[in-house]
């Protein structure tokens, strides 16, 4: 009698902490990230864009683009308060950097991140988040990253 509790028993914490860890899992991929914070990011994204381009470093200016284009996606996707226009209208200066990028074009690369820059102040004007205003870095806060190419 004692072994059919016991046995009971196991498998009664057994199913407790799978149904904690499927409850666990449920939460995190239900996980939202806050727009705050996915503006945060493409803010990171937009610097390091910037400092790669100007570095002529075209690999790490490719990837961060990549990385800021799907941050905007995000935003779009998971926030539809946002106005989507502002977002899609984005596309011409990131197709501009893209171009720039694969041509190696540091006047075109800087012009089309200039263009990017006023279409993300244009936004967060029309959001009356004027106050958000984003510009071209001039001083590196990333002292841990090399941005100069390096050689394979």
């Amino acid at each position: 009698m004692n072994y059919r509790k016991w046995v009971a028993g196991v498998l009664l914490a057994c199913s407790a902490v799978s149904l904690a860890a499927a409850q666990s899992r449920s939460s995190a991929d239900q996980y939202l990230p806050r727009l705050g914070d996915i503006m945060n990011l493409i803010q990171v994204r937009h610097a390091k864009l910037s400092f790669a381009g100007q570095a002529r470093n075209w690999d790490l200016a490719s990837y961060e683009l990549a990385q800021l284009r799907q941050s905007l996606t995000d935003a779009a996707i998971f926030y539809s308060g946002l106005p989507v226009d502002n977002v899609t209208t984005l596309g011409h200066s990131i197709q501009s950097i893209s171009d720039a990028i694969a041509a190696k074009d540091g006047k075109r690369f800087a012009a089309a991140v200039t263009e990017l820059t006023s279409g993300c102040n244009a936004c967060h004007a029309s959001m009356d988040r004027g106050y958000i205003a984003i510009r071209i870095p001039t001083d590196k806060p990333f002292g841990n990253q090399d941005f100069r190419p390096h050689g394979r």
